[in-house]
């Protein structure tokens, strides 16, 4: 028992994986491994029971609320006789077995990461039903009280399923039966069990947070400035024709010319050019 104990933690060991938080989520678990029952006692018999190894097995529904789980289990145990002690003597294989079923209401606390091994401590109450058939001195069933103590680890295979061990001590006490002669007599059931677990969580892994949205375009570059204007100060020449006062169209381009830069120049200089002389008469002249 001590090596399948010592193999199946090696296994949950080798086999952990990271995943993601079982927290206040529900899960159910399945549990099965070898078990021991303690030599039974029955005082107005005189007698004592001794067994061989036996199995215990069972399921369970809970709740993680994070370093505390609650949860209810129902489980089944049985173990063929190996031996009777009676004032006579000892009576190999008498025959028949011992059992119990339970349903049982647990408390259990976490310690240690969701994502990897992770230890636990608890303990349960609810009610034991337990059958004792011995041969031909006794076949009677009796249901109580009974408690349990439980330690164990576990570790995660995948985002939803998680492999572990964990011992048992399962206790009802005063269990009275009714002997084949109609003698009533009492004992105690307790067993120890090592079992492996596969435990479903439904909670599982939570989604990754979205991908934040990408930055904004950075804004477009500001237009580059006007190209300065070219301040043409000239200078500007109008010419008149000879014996004429009207402005040419030559001298009217330059004209518009000279008024443009003068938007852009504030100032500019005109010249006007014209063409003296005697011809013609005095009063021609002075006109």
């Amino acid at each position: 028992m001590r090596k399948l104990v010592i193999g199946m933690a090696l296994a949950s060991s080798a086999l952990a994986t990271p995943a993601l938080a079982r927290e206040d989520s529900w899960y159910v678990e399945l549990d099965f491994g070898p078990m021991i029952l303690e030599d039974s006692k029955f005082n107005s018999l005189e007698t004592a029971l001794d067994s061989d190894y036996g199995v215990d097995g069972g399921g369970a529904i809970g709740y993680d609320f994070g370093m505390f789980r609650l949860e209810a289990e129902a489980s089944y145990r049985t173990a063929d006789h190996d031996g009777l002690s009676v004032p006579g003597g000892i009576f190999r294989n008498p025959g028949g077995d011992s059992n119990a079923l339970s349903f049982m209401l647990n408390g259990l606390l976490d310690f240690g990461p969701d994502n990897g091994i992770q230890g636990f401590v608890g303990g349960g109450a609810g009610v034991g039903r337990v059958n004792y058939e011995i041969g031909n001195l006794l076949d009677d069933t009796d249901s109580g009280f009974a408690w349990q103590v439980i330690a164990g680890v576990r570790a995660p295979l995948t985002d939803h399923w998680d492999v572990g061990i964990k011992y048992r001590f399962f206790n009802v006490d005063d269990v009275d039966l009714v002997s084949a002669t109609g003698d009533v007599t009492s004992t105690k059931w307790r067993s120890h069990s090592a079992m492996g677990s596969f435990i479903y969580n439904f909670g599982g892994a939570e989604p990754p947070p979205p991908p934040p949205p990408p930055p904004p375009p950075p804004p477009p570059p500001p237009p580059p400035p006007p190209p300065a204007a070219v301040c043409n100060k000239g200078p500007y020449i109008v010419f008149f024709d000879w014996d004429q006062s009207d402005i040419t169209p030559e001298a009217a381009t330059v004209l518009d010319s000279a008024i443009t830069a003068y938007g852009d120049c504030d100032s500019v200089p005109i010249m006007l050019a014209g063409h003296t002389d005697r011809s013609g008469s005095v009063r021609y002249n002075m006109g």
